[in-house]
C-alpha cells in the first residue's frame, strides 16, 4: 500500500511535454488545450477514423471522453483505444453521463470490454452505474439519489473489476487501485459553475499518467492523484483572486495557476488522507 504521493511527477512532467491525443467532447475541446498547455504537456485533437490510429500511435497518452457521443466517434475511440493498448501507452477514460441514456450505457461497456484502461475517472453517478449499481444520473453531474452510495466503495470494485486506477471527483476525491485509497479534500464549489472542469482534469490526467507510464518512481495513483488536485488547487488559488469577480474571470484563473503549477505548491497545498481498511 502506497504511504504517500510522489509529488516530483509535476515537475518531471514539466520537462518532458508529452504529446496526449484526446479525444474528448466539443463544448469543452478548447479547455482541454489550454489547460493541457498550462500544466505541461502537449495536446492533440482527433476523432476520425481514418486518422485517430496513427495519431494514438505517435502520441504517448490517449484520452477518451464520450461527452458529445455519436456513432462516428464510438468506432473511432474504440480503434485508437486498440492501438494504444498495442503501442502500451496509457489510457483514460472518462465516461461522461454513464448512466443517462442506452447510447452512453452500451459505449461504456464496449469500451471497457475491448480496451484496457489505466485510469478511469468520473463522478459517483458514473462510477456507480459501471459497479453495477442502480443510478439516477441526470446528465452530465451526479444525481442527488446517488450521493448515498459510498465512493470508497464503489470505487475500489470498478477498480478490482476491470484492474485499473479509478478516480471520482466530487466534493472530496476518491482514487484507488483498489488497495491504496487516497482521499482529496482540495477544491471549492465555484469550479461546478465551469463549464469542462472535469473534462479539463481527464485531459490532464492523461499528461501525468504519459509520464508515469515510463518511469518507475511514479505510477497511476499519482498520475491521477496529483491531475485532480492541480485543477483542485487551481480553483483555490483562482477563487483567491477573482471568486468574487465573477465566473468568467474565475475560469481564466484556473488556467493561470494551472499555468504556474510546481511539485512544491502541490505538495503544501494538498490535503489528502489514506483510507485503512
Amino acid at each position: 500500500m502506497k504511504q504517500t504521493l510522489n509529488f516530483s511527477l509535476m515537475d518531471k512532467l514539466r520537462e518532458e511535454c508529452p504529446l496526449v491525443h484526446n479525444m474528448t467532447n466539443y463544448v469543452t475541446v478548447n479547455d482541454c488545450a489550454n489547460a493541457l498547455l498550462a500544466i505541461g504537456g502537449s495536446p492533440i485533437m482527433s476523432d476520425d477514423e481514418a486518422e485517430c490510429a496513427d495519431i494514438t500511435g505517435i502520441s504517448r497518452a490517449l484520452v477518451m471522453n464520450i461527452g458529445t457521443l455519436n456513432q462516428r466517434t464510438i468506432a473511432s475511440m474504440i480503434k485508437s483505444g486498440k492501438k494504444a493498448n498495442e503501442t502500451g501507452i496509457p489510457v483514460v477514460f472518462d465516461p461522461v453521463g454513464a448512466g443517462a441514456s442506452s447510447l452512453r450505457n452500451e459505449t461504456t461497456k464496449d469500451i471497457l470490454s475491448q480496451v484496457k484502461i489505466a485510469i478511469i475517472r468520473g463522478n459517483l453517478s458514473e462510477l456507480s452505474y459501471i459497479a453495477g449499481l442502480s443510478v439516477s444520473t441526470k446528465g452530465v453531474d451526479v444525481a442527488e439519489e446517488d450521493m448515498n452510495h459510498d465512493a470508497v466503495a464503489v470505487a475500489k470494485k470498478v477498480a478490482k473489476m476491470y484492474e485499473t486506477v479509478v478516480a471520482i471527483t466530487g466534493k472530496d476525491d476518491v482514487v484507488t487501485d483498489g488497495d491504496t485509497v487516497f482521499v482529496l479534500s482540495n477544491g471549492v464549489s465555484l469550479l461546478s459553475k465551469v463549464t469542462g472542469t472535469g473534462c479539463m482534469t481527464s485531459a490532464m490526467l492523461g499528461a501525468f499518467a504519459a509520464v508515469a507510464c515510463e518511469n518507475k518512481d511514479y505510477d497511476y495513483v499519482d498520475a491521477a492523484a496529483l491531475a485532480i488536485s492541480s485543477m483542485s488547487i487551481a480553483g483555490e488559488i483562482s477563487f483567491e483572486k477573482y471568486g468574487q469577480t465573477g465566473t468568467g474571470s474565475f475560469h481564466i484563473g484556473i488556467i493561470d495557476a494551472l499555468s504556474n503549477m510546481t511539485a512544491n505548491i502541490l505538495q503544501e497545498k494538498c490535503k489528502i488522507n489514506i483510507v485503512r481498511e
